[in-house]
């Protein structure tokens, strides 16, 4: 009976289908859907691909551009201002471990969101704050938090709200840049800080 159970546990899971060519099929059904992917601008993505890293549920960061309207955007061509790319980072994180609305709570918490077109010394469209949505649900989240800030702040946000289109993944060189280049005087001045402001505010969510 003990076996029995062990094997119910072991394949509840999944999805087993026999085809007539004696081939097995498997969907892992929940985990899979549970895997989501999240795009976030503010301002350097050194700085904020370095905070999602360090977050719990947070299965992979990468650095790159979204937002604009030019295919293809090099790290030279953004930073011209004329591609309409921000920097921006992916996120992807289990939904069963995290939410949408607590990675916006850290995106807000982790930056200065009455800043326009830029975070600290960075300034420039290509360092504006953007959080995309993927579904409407997600545009609820992001705009309910928008507003409630501004409320609570009497101020108005910087944060654009925008519907997810493409994302494309900077040069090798930018990923992992804070966990590759601790001692880099711009990790140590400006990254650092902003990820001391997430571990500072949330510890729970600190892996």
């Amino acid at each position: 009976m003990k076996i029995l159970a062990i094997l119910f546990v072991t394949v509840s899971s999944l999805i087993i289908s026999f085809t007539n060519t004696n081939t097995i099929e498997v969907n892992i059904t929940h985990e899979q859907n549970q895997i989501k992917k999240a795009y976030f601008a503010s301002g350097c993505f050194w700085c904020v691909e370095a905070i999602y890293e360090r977050t719990k549920g947070v299965i992979n960061v990468t650095s790159g551009y979204a937002g604009g309207h030019t295919k293809n955007p090099t790290y030279e061509s953004s930073n011209t201002g004329r591609t309409g790319h921000a920097e921006s980072v992916e996120v992807t994180y289990n939904a069963d471990e995290i939410s949408f609305a607590t990675l916006v709570d850290i995106y807000y918490a982790t930056q200065n969101p009455f800043q326009f077109n830029g975070q600290g010394p960075d300034k420039g469209s290509q360092y504006r704050s953007i959080i995309f949505y993927n579904s409407k649900e997600e545009k609820n989240i992001a705009w309910n938090k928008k507003k409630a800030l501004e409320i609570s702040s009497k101020q108005k946000v910087a944060s654009e709200i925008k519907l997810f289109e493409k994302f494309w993944p900077a040069e090798n060189y930018h990923q992992d840049y804070e966990k590759n280049h601790p001692n880099h005087p711009y990790i140590k001045n400006v990254s650092k800080p902003r990820i001391y402001k997430f571990t500072s505010r949330f510890p729970d969510l600190v892996k």
